[in-house]
């Protein structure tokens, strides 16, 4: 799936930065695939919109995950940027996720814990109980928010961000996330997406201080209607 400025989904943007709603498939920022990432796409709507001539600037803040979806915030100048990357190595950017799961989590609300530690050449993580060498802790609060026929809604906070931290840590407790087949779960997603979904996201901004709360629509298939 290729992403292009007909399906961008803008939830917000100022002259400092754009939040988007990516779908689940699309790309953050160029890789090894060679296929057109969203910053490019947002720099075609910046010059188109706007008028502007020469190179416009997009920074990437944060990533999703290829196979997820949600919000993205990226920045529109280098100050913007600068400040937001701060933040979030501050931890002053709440994220909080949505995640359909099979097998409902004993407790209804639980604080997970674990050390987890990233094999790149599998480009998965694994859990560890204890801190081994090149790993790092990851900690993550849920609450199951629903109850499907087969399935369970969870609503999940982030206090770290590693990589794949939340597949990794559910899958950890025995409740994969819908379609991740890389954490365990035993089919597909017929769009190759994963049922973890960026939901909501709440900070100040970096210039103007206001608080900006953005919450981003749920992907438009019969399991995420039924959430809602």
């Amino acid at each position: 799936m290729q992403s292009n400025k007909e399906n961008l989904q803008v939830l917000f943007e100022d002259n400092h930065i754009l939040i988007v709603n990516k779908r689940a498939g699309d790309i953050t920022q160029g890789d090894k695939t060679g296929d057109k990432p969203l910053s490019e796409v947002l720099k075609e709507y910046v010059k188109d919109k706007y008028n502007k001539p020469g190179n416009v600037f997009i920074g990437t803040v944060h990533r999703l995950d290829r196979p997820t979806s949600g919000i993205v915030i990226f920045a529109r100048t280098s100050k913007a940027l600068e400040r937001l990357n701060k933040m979030l190595r501050d931890k002053v950017i709440q994220k909080t996720y949505w995640a359909i799961v099979k097998n409902q989590p004993k407790a209804k609300t639980d604080t997970l814990t674990n050390f987890l530690k990233k094999d790149s050449k599998k480009n998965k993580s694994f859990v560890y109980k204890k801190e081994i060498e090149g790993s790092k802790k990851a900690t993550l609060h849920f609450k199951v928010i629903q109850k499907l026929d087969n399935y369970s809604l969870l609503e999940v906070d982030l206090e770290t961000g590693r990589h794949h931290q939340i597949r990794t840590q559910l899958s950890h407790i025995g409740s994969p996330i819908k379609g991740d087949l890389k954490y365990g779960f035993d089919r597909s997603n017929k769009d190759g997406s994963i049922s973890l979904h960026a939901r909501k996201i709440n900070f100040v901004h970096p210039v103007t201080k206001e608080i900006i709360t953005i919450i981003a629509p749920t992907p438009n298939d019969p399991i995420w209607k039924a959430c809602l």
